[in-house]
């Protein structure tokens, strides 16, 4: 088991470089559902938190109030992944909405957007625009060389007591 200040920093760049995961959620039958998003993760050196712009739909809304955990996972071709799995919560104010979509703006390529070309996105105040928060309790960095029994780079975070 790795520290924070080791998985985080890697799963980051990871995250950022692939861009898209796919999200996991359950409905209150204990159902999967899966969904690709595009979140943006932020490491201050001391806590990792990840960031969504979605649609508040009815799906995500009862999946989240059935059970408030999700589990994003990356992977690209050359079998690089990782995974975060998290509290879920929801963010409707202003001022987190206005951070986030000026945080995809301002992410360099291939992380960054402009939200504005969703049609249903005209502005973060719009109520089809909301944010998830992620918070994880553990965190796991696959190098694809670790396929090849080549451990260097293998780093798995998990919260005590979770």
């Amino acid at each position: 088991m790795n520290s924070l200040e080791e998985t985080a920093p890697a799963f980051v760049a990871m995250a950022h470089r692939i861009v898209w995961g796919s999200i996991a959620t359950v409905d209150a039958k204990g159902r999967p559902r899966s969904r690709v998003l595009h979140p943006i993760w932020e490491w201050d050196g001391n806590e990792l938190v990840g960031w969504v712009g979605t649609g508040p739909t009815p799906t995500k809304r009862a999946h989240l109030d059935a059970s408030p955990f999700a589990s994003i996972n990356y992977w690209e071709p050359g079998q690089d992944t990782c995974v975060a799995e998290c509290r879920a919560t929801w963010c409707f104010d202003v001022e987190t909405r206005k951070r986030i979509w000026e945080a995809y703006k301002s992410a360099p390529p291939p992380l960054g957007y402009d939200p504005a070309i969703i049609p249903v996105w005209t502005a973060p105040e719009a109520d089809t625009f909301a944010v998830l928060r992620f918070d994880p309790w553990r965190v796991r960095v696959f190098p694809g060389s670790a396929l090849a029994g080549q451990t260097e780079g293998v780093r798995v975070w998990q919260a005590g007591g979770s």
